[in-house]
């Protein structure tokens, strides 16, 4: 964190990174003595409304974060800035999205949690795009221009106002983990096919926060004798979307081997919650989170390694895993290493159903696409894990193989999870 006292003495001065939350409603001027070197500027959680015109000055910007301001539109000064590729505003209030205010550099852009009730048509010119997030809009349709986007990986369009998916978003090239629950011809109600208890919060004695992510809050608590993770969810909307679609979702899914176990839920106005087992201190997560460099593919922790073997041991559960889920009906939509835990002996727990989706109101030709989308980030968690590989064997040939065809550009080429489970028993 930086403060404005600084950047006006002259400390910063050759800064590439600069951060300010300092209740701002005009950009600072002072900002632009580090136009020759700042590459990243984050200024989310001020008071801003717009952009100056000399913002395009900015010429080696690449990253600029303006997220929890007062913005109603975009501006299309960002346009003029030549070396911006991430892009974001989660959590304004942007109505307003003009046509070419992005330069088509862009590649990651986020637009989550505002009121956009249309994207511009020359949306289509972001054919760099790789990462999108506009869950928690008014969004009613998409332009047909987006299918030009064909370098699209992630696509987050949950709680909006969507009346359908054309088939063309489910064809995109390289698209792998996608989300679009909570939309008007998909939303969740209430809960449904529930066949597990239903329990009240004051039945649980709550003894510490264990964990959080965008859509809740894990606890341990004691229940029943027993200590479990209570997942509470923290309100009517989250980064993904609604909580009531998650708990579904997690519901639906149903029990498999490789999937954390839910033990009951809790339903009423004021909380939404999930009782599930507690996972054995022996797991930990399998990889990290994308870096900002990396945009949509994960990290993993220096020193990590993992032998052809344990890969193959774990890409076997995640695709029986995948399989059951679609089988009933349910994408999970965030098929990484960092939501994914093993032990030591690479036994998988696979869970956090944020950007699940309810495949029930798909076409079968739609539902056969999700499973090939999917089959994409099985081919993309391989190839992750391949990076932190040393072995030279014939499974890692054989792994880098089915990588490679579960990432075939053509969709209709890739193997099935039925397929990639035998080829993995080989």
């Amino acid at each position: 964190m930086n403060t404005l006292e600084q950047l006006r003495s002259g400390q910063l001065i050759g800064a590439k990174r600069l951060q300010l939350v300092e209740h701002l409603s005009t950009f600072p001027d002072e900002i632009f003595t580090l136009a020759d070197t700042l590459e990243v500027l984050d200024l989310s959680n001020n008071n801003l409304s717009d952009l100056p015109d000399e913002f395009a000055c900015l010429t080696k910007l690449k990253r600029v974060f303006l997220s929890f301001n007062q913005f109603v539109h975009i501006p299309p000064v960002l346009a003029k800035c030549p070396a911006l590729i991430m892009i974001a505003f989660k959590g304004n209030q942007i109505s307003k999205f003009a046509e070419h205010c992005l330069p088509i550099t862009t590649q990651w852009l986020i637009l989550t949690d505002n009121q956009l009730e249309q994207l511009p048509e020359s949306f289509g010119e972001l054919t760099q795009l790789r990462k999108l997030a506009l869950a928690g809009n008014q969004l009613t349709t998409l332009p047909n221009s987006m299918q030009q986007c064909q370098a699209l990986e992630l696509v987050r369009l949950s709680a909006n106002n969507l009346t359908h998916i054309d088939d063309w978003l489910f064809e995109l090239p390289k698209l792998s983990w996608l989300a679009f629950a909570g939309n008007d011809f998909n939303r969740a109600q209430s809960l449904h096919n529930v066949a597990l208890a239903k329990v009240q919060l004051g039945e649980f004695s709550l003894i510490e926060q264990i964990g959080e992510g965008a859509s809740g809050i894990i606890h341990l608590a004691n229940w029943q004798g027993q200590e479990v993770a209570l997942k509470l969810f923290k309100g009517a909307i989250t980064s993904d979307g609604y909580p009531l679609d998650e708990v579904n979702c997690c519901l639906q899914a149903g029990v498999h081997s490789n999937l954390i176990k839910v033990l009951a839920y809790i339903d009423n106005p004021a909380q939404l919650g999930l009782v599930m087992e507690l996972i054995n201190k022996d797991y930990q997560n399998l990889g990290l989170p994308p870096s900002l460099e990396t945009c949509t593919r994960d990290t993993f922790a220096e020193h990590t390694q993992f032998t052809a073997q344990a890969i193959k041991h774990i890409a076997k559960q995640m695709v029986s895993t995948l399989a059951h889920l679609h089988a009933n009906n349910v994408s999970h939509g965030d098929v990484y290493a960092h939501n994914t835990m093993i032990n030591n002996a690479c036994t998988v727990l696979f869970g956090d159903f944020g950007a699940a989706t309810n495949l029930d109101s798909l076409t079968d030709y739609q539902r056969l696409q999700m499973q090939r989308i999917e089959v994409r980030a099985i081919g993309c968690l391989i190839d992750d894990l391949l990076s932190v590989c040393a072995d030279d064997t014939s499974d890692k040939t054989q792994l880098i193989t089915l990588a490679r065809q579960c990432m075939n550009a053509n969709i209709t080429q890739r193997p099935t999870f039925a397929s990639l489970k035998h080829d993995l028993t080989l």
